[in-house]
């Protein structure tokens, strides 16, 4: 059997033998009932019929400083379908209000003003008063109190001071946050990176809670919504989007319900169960525009860690044109001892001396404790990836003629075309 996984733009045909011993874990959005509207459409009803709130247009009335919260360059958001149904509601219910569009970098660079052509059309951006966030800037922050976890909740001063915040975004699953979307816009989307930076401490992400799909007892979760309601996120508008980013669904309305409806969506759909856990599971980052950096590419491997049995072999179709992605993340990997030794270093760090990537190389640690990696990426950045304690093949036949050869050709595959999409069953205890 041949199948394409995403891999950049382009994709990456995978090759099976038949008689090889392999299931294929994927969502299946793809067959959900076909619904006959456009994407428009699905946004508008949703707009229509918000969940918890009152329409977006009675709650502009009034309002003179509006600002939406919007998804950066990291997101596949499809934003140009979304906001400017957002901006119409608004002026429809306050003409003379004072919009803008707040970009929420979190602790990711600042999107470039191509990137935000590409996700708004270039009349949005001519026209619309748009904001980069940036979470170093202190100048730019508002202290707004204290986060349950005992970490301050700082925001930018624009959203903190809009007389109405509401945001855009899309649900999917999340490595460590339960789901995307949501209260995520705030928090990390406008905090500061002291606020990011306490929330994902190494305690919560420590924690069997702050995993794909769980939201109950997720500490990093809470946080989050208690910043969300701190910083008065009044109205949402967030999509879910199929394997070609197209929008399937929409919910809109209040910040923490209409979410909760979007999540429970979602799950029908995303969950999956494996027959047994896996040799060699192989997995991807979705493609473009996810798999463009070793960084982002650490969730789509937690769907492969979540199938795999102890020392089971993950292949990573990532191409990772942008390199490492993190500094913290590359030295921190490339420098350690063993994996084992780094976890022990990470463990032993107070929350509020959290330091930048440190989430994203205590998951990547975790997983090479229990799991040879192999990564197939784009060449120029191979040798870098095994300085940093990662196996390497041109393609995902080559890795896995590799894992076969070590684990047998009777070894069960797990084959998880995207995996920043799925939630893998599993079972957590205290």
């Amino acid at each position: 059997m041949d199948t394409k996984l995403p891999f950049s733009r382009e994709g990456m045909m995978l090759h099976l033998e038949d008689h090889l011993d392999y299931e294929i874990l994927e969502s299946s959005i793809a067959s959900m009932p076909k619904i006959e509207k456009t994407e428009d459409e699905i946004v508008r009803s949703a707009m229509e019929d918000p969940i918890g709130s009152p329409k977006l247009s009675e709650l502009a009335k009034g309002k003179q400083q509006v600002v939406i919260i919007c998804s950066d360059h990291t997101r596949p958001v499809p934003s140009r379908h979304i906001i400017p149904f957002m901006l119409k509601e608004i002026r429809e219910g306050n003409p003379k209000a004072d919009i803008t569009l707040l970009i929420a970098t979190g602790f990711h660079r600042a999107t470039t003003r191509e990137e935000l052509a590409g996700k708004f059309g270039e009349k949005i951006v001519d026209q619309e008063k748009i904001i980069v966030h940036d979470s170093q800037n202190m100048d730019d922050m508002v202290n707004l109190g204290t986060l349950p976890s005992g970490a301050p909740l700082l925001i930018n001063k624009i959203a903190a001071e809009a007389d109405l915040l509401v945001s855009e975004g899309f649900i999917e699953t999340h490595f460590f946050a339960g789901f995307s979307g949501g209260r995520k816009s705030v928090l990390p989307g406008v905090s500061s990176a002291v606020t990011v930076l306490g929330n994902h401490c190494s305690a919560f992400i420590n924690s069997p809670y702050s995993r794909t799909g769980v939201l109950e007892k997720n500490p990093i979760h809470k946080d989050m919504v208690a910043a969300s309601k701190m910083a008065d996120q009044r109205y949402i508008v967030n999509v879910i989007i199929d394997a070609d980013k197209k929008i399937v669904h929409a919910v809109a309305g209040d910040a923490v319900k209409a979410h909760e409806a979007g999540c429970r969506f979602l799950q029908q759909y995303c969950q999956v169960t494996p027959k047994k856990p896996a040799d060699i599971a192989i997995s991807t980052n979705g493609g473009y525009p996810l798999d463009q950096n070793m960084y982002q590419s650490v969730k789509g491997m937690t769907a492969a860690e979540a199938a795999s049995k102890e020392n089971g072999i993950i292949i990573m179709v990532s191409n990772c044109g942008d390199g490492h992605g993190g500094e913290g993340f590359y030295q921190a990997l490339k420098n350690c001892e063993s994996p084992e030794s780094l976890m022990e270093e990470i463990l032993k760090v107070p929350q509020d001396q959290t330091k930048p990537d440190q989430w994203e190389y205590q998951i990547q640690s975790r997983i090479l404790i229990h799991h040879k990696v192999i990564y197939v990426m784009c060449e120029q950045y191979r040798a870098m990836a095994e300085e940093m304690g990662f196996e390497t093949a041109s393609d995902v036949n080559e890795a896995l003629e590799m894992a076969l050869k070590e684990k047998g050709r009777d070894a069960h595959i797990a084959i998880i075309p995207d995996g920043v999409s799925v939630m893998v069953k599993q079972q957590f205890t205290e």
